[in-house]
């Protein structure tokens, strides 16, 4: 991976970082308990818990993402960034553009997902 590569992958990052951080903001406000005396009625409350657990799984895929996003910048700039674990081979610099905290090429991705 070349240092312009390298650059617009730095770019990308930087910005779906900060549209994570976004969204963990606005999954932190819908995900707040549900008062038990709210009166919205019995098929109301059952949505709003429903909505909620929802929001809940959400809130906890954009934080994993958002640790991994940041672990991918953090390790940008050494030497073996961008390089499969298992095969040790470069992973295609379209892939890191599409999963820039991967760290597998699609072969060895696909062998081990079966």
């Amino acid at each position: 991976m070349d240092k312009h590569q390298k650059q617009k992958l730095r770019a990308k990052i930087e910005v779906r970082i900060g549209q994570l951080q976004a969204d963990i903001r606005a999954y932190k406000n819908l995900v707040r308990p549900i008062a038990p005396d709210n009166a919205i009625g019995r098929l109301t409350r059952m949505e709003a818990i429903n909505s909620k657990s929802i929001n809940e799984a959400a809130l906890l895929k954009a934080r994993d993402s958002l640790a991994s996003l940041v672990r991918a910048l953090a390790k940008i700039d050494d030497p073996d960034f961008g390089l499969c674990l298992e095969c040790e081979e470069p992973i295609p610099p379209a892939r890191l553009m599409i999963l820039p905290e991967t760290d597998l090429c699609v072969q060895c991705a696909a062998s081990l997902t079966g």
